[in-house]
């Protein structure tokens, strides 16, 4: 009896073995489908992958049984109760598919044979500790519609629906076999027959997921692939019986396989390789003055900068004497030129140079004015204010500024600093500008008009040079269409005697050169251009043109009035206040018919096409503000030319070596140039 027991206890577990070693040949068969899926998917598509398909599915059923089961039909009932059970049974269908490709929703049919055979739990029966089992065999006609849906727009989908089955086959087998007590006791029987009160349909529900994986590729019209699946459906819905509480659940696994047919893929267009055109216009003046007086209103920072590891003030400042204070102004620095000067426009330097002198002297002549010096050190707060220490010494011993009239303070940065958090560039450059003593007043007889706040720049100086290189004197080189179609672009020019000079590489379309950079002394002549341009994809790209230059002096000298615009770095808006200071100073003093030429610089710190772009916004920005000033009084008589330079050294006001330089050259010049 132990013996028949143990044989019949192997059977289920033979069940379990059976699972598991289709569930591992799954893995592994899913494992070759899906690299052969990536072999196909790299071979040409000559047709589309079908919308509809059609085939079939096999699988096994894992079934698993719940509830109370004694009362098989009208005429027999178990001695025992049965409560669980397990057991696997075929399912095979044919099936029908709709899915257009690429997309993530569709639709799957199947309708098949779906067996839901099992067998019970070893129960005993009083009679004499009876070992008895229950197998039950319920077969059905299954018709699942799912939809389907595939999140990735690919292979793998998932799927669900209802599932509707219709019984086929209710029998059952039960067996009960000699007890241990004796089998004069309870003799061995076994029962078969229907199961009674079987409900002819059930309405359940399942989910599953499953992958695509093509055995053909897109290169022929019948597509064939094989889908990998597993499914649940879960014990609500299914009872089989209308009787008891027997229910049953289902987890199925197995493989669909299906084929379709594709449509012809048009053949691809032929593309010809087509290089952009780019077309090539040099401008010269005809006129192109060699000198202009011009009357600049020179901003005046509001910095002094300290070298690195020293407190004291810098020598390239002109530092006067307290004999040499009676006879300094404003209108006459070019008396007081420091002992060091640096930079292209030795005029503009020798006003910032004098700042601190500027400042005391507008100090001695408004005693009632205070300012308050703000030194900013990298070494900490203590270092800074020895640095705003040093300016106001100077201040006291050489201008007689009362001390009460001088304030200061020590920071470890500015209020705006250059060095922003998380920079990794040119830190070296970005520090030495933030060494510096600001001077903050709000003490309106030194400060430029409409300007307050912390850190409000000081009163202009105006001055009077004379412009040697005018913009509206430079040669222009348009190559339209470079930035689009060119990596780069550059040009020769050659003159009557063979003489060539070289120009570029450039990536802007417009290029302005100072005709006397061109033509030296040299009062005119015929000169041969030749642009060469190197495509993105390679190719190069020539264009020659020719041009006549002329270079002489105007009858009468003109005058011009120039304006300055200061940025800080890396910034592109104006701040408001400078906004009222261009709509009510600078726009009132553009004359009728005038022309007002923009143009944007940078320094040199960052990335070389940025700053370019940075000028420009710059150079726009304040041509917005000029313009719409004009518009508000009806004006539309001012022509407007706009240039950005970005860092160009060649074109720069200034040079870069100084931080004060720097600051300088993030500016937006403005010359207004009379109808004469």
């Amino acid at each position: 009896m132990k013996k028949q027991t143990i044989i019949y206890i192997t059977e289920i577990e033979k069940l379990r073995v059976a699972l598991s070693k289709i569930k591992k040949a799954l893995i592994v068969g899913l494992f070759i489908l899906v690299s052969l899926h990536n072999i196909l998917k790299a071979q040409e598509s000559m047709f589309t992958k079908p919308s509809w398909w059609i085939g079939g599915a096999v699988g096994a059923n894992y079934n698993f049984f719940r509830g109370e089961t004694q009362q098989l039909n009208t005429n027999f009932a178990t001695p025992v109760v049965f409560h669980d059970g397990l057991g696997m049974g075929v399912y095979a269908a044919p099936l029908l598919e709709y899915y257009a490709p690429k997309t993530r929703l569709g639709a799957m049919l199947q309708v098949g044979y779906d067996n839901r055979s099992g067998v019970s739990k070893e129960t005993f029966a009083a009679c004499g500790n009876c070992p008895s089992y229950l197998t039950t065999h319920l077969s059905y006609v299954s018709i699942e519609p799912s939809l389907r849906i595939a999140p990735f727009k690919s292979g793998f989908y998932i799927y669900g629906g209802p599932r509707f089955a219709f019984n086929l086959n209710k029998s059952f087998k039960y067996e009960q076999k000699i007890g241990s007590n004796g089998p004069e006791l309870a003799p061995a029987r076994t029962v078969k027959g229907d199961l009674s009160s079987v409900n002819k349909t059930i309405i359940s529900m399942q989910i599953g997921a499953g992958y695509d994986v093509p055995i053909t590729s897109q290169g022929h019209r019948t597509q064939f692939v094989i889908s990998p699946f597993i499914v649940f459906q879960p014990y609500w819905g299914q009872m089989p019986r209308s009787v008891e509480t027997m229910k049953l659940a289902g987890l199925r696994m197995g493989a669909a396989f299906k084929f379709g047919c594709g449509h012809e893929n048009p053949p691809p267009p032929v593309t010809v390789q087509v290089e952009p055109e780019v077309k090539f216009v040099v401008t010269s003046p005809k006129n192109i003055p060699i000198q202009r007086r011009i009357r600049e209103t020179f901003p005046l920072r509001n910095y002094v900068f300290f070298d690195i590891g020293s407190t004291e003030i810098p020598d390239r400042y002109e530092i006067l004497t307290k004999d040499q204070v009676g006879n300094f102004k404003e209108d006459q620095l070019e008396m007081f030129t420091p002992k060091r000067l640096s930079g292209r426009s030795n005029r503009e330097m020798t006003v910032y140079y004098n700042v601190l002198n500027i400042l005391g002297d507008r100090m001695g002549k408004n005693p009632f004015t205070v300012v308050k010096l703000v030194g900013s050190s990298e070494k900490g707060p203590a270092d800074g204010q020895a640095m705003a220490e040093s300016v106001k010494q100077y201040l006291m011993n050489i201008f007689g500024i009362d001390a009460g009239r001088i304030s200061i303070e020590g920071r470890d940065k500015p209020l705006i600093p250059s060095e922003q958090p998380g920079g990794t560039k040119e830190l070296d450059l970005l520090r030495a500008g933030d060494r510096r003593v600001t001077i903050e007043s709000n003490s309106p007889a030194l400060l430029m008009e409409f300007q307050s706040g912390s850190e409000p720049q000081l009163k202009p100086v105006e001055i009077t040079e004379v412009q040697e290189a005018p913009l509206d004197s430079y040669v222009t080189f348009n190559a339209i269409g470079a930035q689009g179609a060119f990596s780069s672009w550059y040009f020769d020019v050659a003159d009557d005697k063979g003489n060539i000079q070289t120009f570029g590489p450039y990536t802007q379309e417009l290029v302005s050169i100072p005709g006397k950079t061109i033509m030296g002394t040299r009062m005119g002549g015929e000169y041969k251009v030749t642009m060469l341009g190197l495509t993105k994809s390679g190719n190069p790209v020539k264009k020659v043109t020719f041009i006549r230059m002329a270079l002489w002096t105007p009858p009468k000298n003109e005058e011009g009035i120039r304006y300055s615009v200061i940025f800080e770095f890396n910034e592109s808006k104006t701040i408001a206040l400078y906004e009222k200071y261009l709509s009510d100073v600078v726009a009132a003093k553009i004359p009728k018919a005038a022309t007002v030429i923009i143009h944007g610089y940078t320094d040199v710190i960052g990335d070389a096409d940025n700053n370019l772009k940075l000028s420009l916004a710059r150079a726009n920005d304040v041509m917005h503000i000029l313009n719409n000033a004009l518009t508000k009084k009806g004006r539309k008589d001012v022509r407007f030319e706009v240039y950005g330079f970005g860092e160009d050294e060649k074109s720069a006001p200034f040079d870069n070596n100084y931080p004060e330089e720097r600051f300088y050259n993030r500016t937006v010049l403005i010359d207004i140039i009379p109808k004469d």
